[in-house]
């Protein structure tokens, strides 16, 4: 049965092709939608940019016919622009003036025009305007085509497996087929494991619980960890969760150009990214990388950077000082440097090109080669910008995207739809993409921080 959806300006500012995918479905979109997308047009950054593209499908779809009285869409759904319903009456608390609330006017006059069998579904990210929508029994979803399920979101990049004791040393040598490995169930029962292509694996000793190792899934067995002997720019992995992160740091461009974290604060994400970032681009002999960009997005930032005083640089330095203070522990190695050093050291890394920090608006649009390119707090990403930022890797670039699902900062986007949930969901089982989640009790930042991860948790 065909459905009625009406689209709110934040689900087309979030997914500019969102009318694209309500498949045979009928899409209205209120006058008032227009003139919200037509007032922000012009602003800078994503907002601006999706805007912009917003508009021109409309107008692709504006040439075809005629929008006031309906245009097909490629999925067999039709698309119109609603203008009418403007004296339909509201309560007194709602103002009849602001945009949200003309929306709501549309729905009821289409839930009385039509009857309450075929009345309109609100589509919209605001949390507030579905409940206004409730209270006038209007019947309100938010735009899940991007949001990805528990199970997917529940994926960490690593399991844990037996392995038959007799096979440790042809293990350590040339690793094994992931179908030698087994997990049990309450019973004692053995099951089979399916596993993910680069997914990290823990594998106990069928025979001793103190003999364990680390491996990873390529193609039909599990390898050694090729770098777990390392220690990037002096920095060594305390538990196992690093040994993984370090592992995809360290490895090549050519072979894992895109590695995704997550993980509570305090897992060392940025540090160790900052470590193996500097190791490969500092000391490596081999030069794979030019130079570390650092990439922080935030919620208000992006969309305001326009209007802020002074240079690129000065407008991100106070985002940027996260990065600078795990740049201090990594480059004071005796923790016996002053300040002055410390800034010194710093400053040449600046000056030098070795890291560079920038705005997310200034990677649109370009082709990123040879690049060490860290995407700290990336939760706070739209699934549209995650998939600028990987699409703009050049050759022999390493992308690394840094964060905590859990922690959103930015409106309309929760757990489930924000860009580095949707990038690890549809981004795994790819050769090119090495992903791990650290857990909680990896937490490395203090004894105060893993004692506060594990309390204020909730």
């Amino acid at each position: 049965m065909k459905k009625t959806y009406v689209i709110d300006t934040n689900v087309l500012i979030q997914s500019p092709y969102a009318i694209e995918c309500f498949e045979d479905n009928d899409l209205i979109i209120p006058l008032v939608v227009v003139e919200e997308l037509d007032g922000l047009k012009k602003a800078e950054g994503e907002k601006g940019a999706n805007a912009r593209a917003a508009v021109r499908l409309l107008e692709n779809h504006r040439q075809s016919g005629d929008l006031l009285e309906g245009v097909q869409l490629p999925g067999g759904g039709t698309l119109r622009i609603e203008k009418n319903f403007s004296n339909v009456p509201l309560p007194e608390d709602l103002p009849e003036d602001k945009a949200d609330n003309r929306i709501l006017k549309v729905c009821k006059g289409l839930t009385e025009k039509t009857g309450e069998a075929n009345r309109p579904i609100l589509v919209t990210k605001d949390l507030v305007l579905r409940l206004k929508a409730q209270i006038l029994g209007i019947k309100a979803e938010d735009f899940t085509t991007e949001q990805i399920s528990e199970t997917d979101a529940g994926y960490t990049g690593r399991c844990e497996a037996y392995i038959p004791d007799e096979l440790i040393k042809d293990f350590k040598k040339n690793g094994i087929f992931s179908e030698r490995l087994y997990r049990t169930d309450p019973d004692g029962e053995r099951r089979d494991i399916l596993f993910t292509e680069n997914e990290f694996v823990i594998l106990r000793s069928d025979q001793s619980a103190k003999k364990t190792l680390l491996g990873r899934i390529s193609g039909d067995k599990v390898v050694p960890l090729k770098y777990k002997k390392a220690s990037p720019y002096g920095v060594t992995p305390r538990n196992a969760g690093q040994y993984f992160m370090q592992e995809a740091l360290m490895t090549s461009a050519d072979k894992a150009p895109l590695v995704i974290i997550k993980g509570m604060a305090g897992t060392a994400k940025t540090f160790y990214s900052l470590a193996a970032g500097l190791e490969k681009t500092y000391n490596g002999s081999d030069n794979e990388y030019r130079r570390i960009i650092v990439c922080r997005p935030n919620s208000q930032f992006d969309d305001d950077i326009g209007f802020l005083p002074g240079s690129e640089q000065e407008k991100i330095a106070p985002l940027m000082r996260p990065i600078i203070d795990n740049l201090e522990q990594i480059l004071d190695t005796d923790g016996e440097d002053g300040e002055m050093i410390l800034n010194d050291k710093i400053t040449e890394l600046f000056e030098r090109g070795i890291i560079q920090t920038e705005a997310m608006n200034f990677i649109r649009g370009r082709s990123i080669t040879k690049t060490y390119l860290i995407i700290d707090e990336a939760q706070n990403m739209t699934p549209n910008q995650v998939k600028g930022i990987i699409t703009r890797a050049g050759k022999g670039t390493k992308i690394v995207l840094l964060g905590d699902p859990k922690q959103i900062d930015k409106p309309f986007l929760d757990e489930r739809t924000n860009g580095l949930s949707y990038a690890a969901k549809y981004m795994k089982g790819s050769p090119f993409c090495w992903q791990i989640t650290l857990s909680a009790d990896e937490c490395e930042r203090s004894e105060l921080a893993f004692d506060a991860v594990k309390r204020l948790n909730m």
